[in-house]
């Protein structure tokens, strides 16, 4: 019975994922026809672009197995992997982008006016564009203060794999 559970939790997370759009039938048709959805971001949720370098840097490897082990316990929300451009996207709550991206300017927070590609939730990779981290529950996302820890592990490569 659990099974089931988690899987209307997911599908809920989707459901409330696509009403990012006007139209949330939009969104799940773009998923069921090519497998992404291009979200409007600042109206549900923010996504900070992590490039994989950081990311890498962050976790003391490369390796996917530990990168998504940290995202998992570190940030605790979903996050995107973009393999051809090589970046993570971690999706977050409405916040003030433009504040975080000039503190942050590495790791640079897209809101209102900005759009992501998000993957289907069948999509968990390891090629293209694919979830890290899927979604689990309605309005789950990662936490600003996590992803802010993430980037000053990064910088500080003394705290990189520490966790």
């Amino acid at each position: 019975m659990q099974g089931r559970e988690e899987q209307r939790s997911g599908e809920a997370a989707f459901d409330w994922l696509a009403r990012a759009q006007a139209s949330p039938q939009q969104a799940q048709q773009e998923w069921a026809e090519r497998g992404i959805a291009l979200l409007p971001l600042g109206t549900r949720f923010n996504s900070v672009h992590l490039p994989a370098p950081l990311v890498h840097l962050a976790a003391g490897t490369s390796d996917l197995h530990v990168v998504t082990r940290m995202f998992a316990e570190l940030l605790d929300g979903p996050v995107i992997h973009n393999r051809p451009q090589n970046g993570y996207y971690a999706l977050v709550a409405r916040t003030p982008w433009r504040p975080w991206s000039q503190q942050y300017p590495e790791a640079p927070m897209l809101g209102a006016g900005h759009f992501l590609s998000v993957p289907a939730s069948d999509l968990t990779g390891p090629t293209g564009l694919y979830w890290t981290v899927r979604p689990r529950i309605v309005g789950d996302l990662c936490a600003v203060p996590s992803v802010a820890a993430l980037v000053h592990m990064a910088r500080d490569p003394r705290r990189a794999g520490a966790r």
